[in-house]
């Protein structure tokens, strides 16, 4: 299989326009947007030509699939982006995948299908579309979840489904592959051209309420306070610590919300409402690391004075390995096109291949993202790397089909 690099690269550009920022290479092309409407409408032309037959399903998954009856690979990714997003994030994955389907197909190779998950941004929830097509999600629920401006998921779906079809059954495809940016440092500051994803964190998140006592700022001592703050501060700062035995160097964890009540100057918080999220490839690092949250939460109680408690926000995401067979072929792939340049790791964020790796092999490979910038207009990857990133692929998918 022969990739066409400059009809690969014409196609990302061209969707980048869907949305695109004219002052950056940016995009805003929130999910079921005007310009996530136009983009579809543009791959679904863009699959026709490649020999594919667009089928978008009740959720707004736009899928090209291959000709014939037998099971196909299915790759793909997303396109719709953050509020402020980068042009290559999801996008990248789709439009490769375009690409290796092309270059199969004229090739008589193996039949490739693409997909184009709907809502991975969260937009309405995460990984919306791949989770209510795997099976995580039902339809229902999914049609309770609602966007920060008011819009229901369920009013939102409603604008493709004059063009929707049936949910298509998983068991049609043999298998999925993903190619994404890193989103992330590692490989851009070693010089590397490709990693080969081994497996995709898990995720758990709480939000902490402290309660304290709420009281005149100027007239309250400080020996008689109990700072709402003082101990949001005190649990942010002491987690390290609390951490220090059971983390790895790919371990994190952030506080990425905070809100204080009443919100005034001249007031001592008498409440702090904040977010604390952690993710790693481990599970059982995981359960170490919210039984350390949960000791922390109760000493910092004791010490303080105040009251905390700690509310799941979501349901947990567990750690999601990648299929050895497809790391395989992708090692061997990426050996092949960047000898020496290419590396394994795991994917710090999350992606629809965690939703599929129940239903069938799963598999996903990384190119860099330039000073690890991504979610953000600044979002860049050197056209060579994303060049390299399908002719892996490509001989990744000649490996499995032989």
């Amino acid at each position: 299989m022969t990739i066409d690099p400059d009809r690969f690269l014409a196609d990302l550009h061209a969707l980048r326009r869907f949305g695109g920022d004219d002052a950056s290479k940016g995009v805003r092309r929130r999910a079921f947007s005007e310009a996530d409407l136009a983009a579809r409408d543009w791959l679904a032309a863009r699959f026709t030509e490649a020999g594919l037959t667009p089928w978008m399903d009740p959720v707004g998954n736009l899928f090209g699939l291959a000709p014939g009856e037998g099971p196909s690979l299915l790759m793909g990714s997303h396109s719709d982006t953050q509020p402020e997003g980068g042009w290559l994030d999801g996008a990248y994955g789709v439009i490769a995948a375009l690409a290796v389907a092309r270059a199969a197909r004229e090739a008589g190779g193996p039949p490739i299908s693409v997909v184009s998950f709907q809502d991975e941004e969260g937009r309405f929830g995460a990984l919306t579309g791949s989770s209510v097509w795997s099976g995580k999600l039902s339809l229902a629920d999914a049609d309770t979840l609602t966007a920060t401006d008011g819009t229901r998921f369920a009013e939102a779906r409603g604008s493709v489904v004059d063009k929707a079809g049936d949910f298509l059954d998983p068991a049609r495809f043999s298998g999925f592959l993903e190619a994404h940016i890193e989103q992330g440092p590692v490989l851009d500051a070693a010089g590397e051209a490709v990693g080969v994803v081994t497996g995709i964190v898990g995720l758990r998140q709480v939000q902490v309420t402290v309660r304290g006592e709420q009281n005149h700022a100027g007239t309250t001592p400080m020996a008689h306070r109990k700072d709402a703050f003082t101990a949001a501060a005190r649990i942010a700062t002491a987690l390290p610590d609390r951490f220090a035995n059971i983390v790895t160097p790919s371990s994190v964890w952030t506080i990425g919300h905070i809100v204080l009540h009443p919100g005034s100057q001249s007031v001592v918080p008498g409440r702090a409402t904040f977010s604390l999220q952690w993710r790693d490839i481990e599970t059982d690092r995981l359960d170490r690391m919210e039984a350390a949250i949960r000791g922390l939460l109760s000493d910092v109680a004791a010490e303080t004075g105040t009251t905390i408690e700690a509310e799941r926000l979501r349901h947990d995401l567990a750690p999601m390995p990648m299929d050895a067979g497809m790391q395989k072929a992708l090692s061997q792939a990426a050996e092949e096109v960047a000898p020496g340049r290419w590396r394994a790791m795991p994917s710090g964020a999350l992606h629809d291949a965690s939703n599929l790796a129940g239903l069938m092999p799963v598999g996903m490979l990384f190119v860099p993202s330039i000073g690890g910038v991504s979610h953000d207009f600044a979002e860049d990857t050197a056209e060579a790397d994303l060049v390299t990133g399908v002719r892996v692929l490509a001989a990744a998918v000649a490996r499995l089909a032989g």
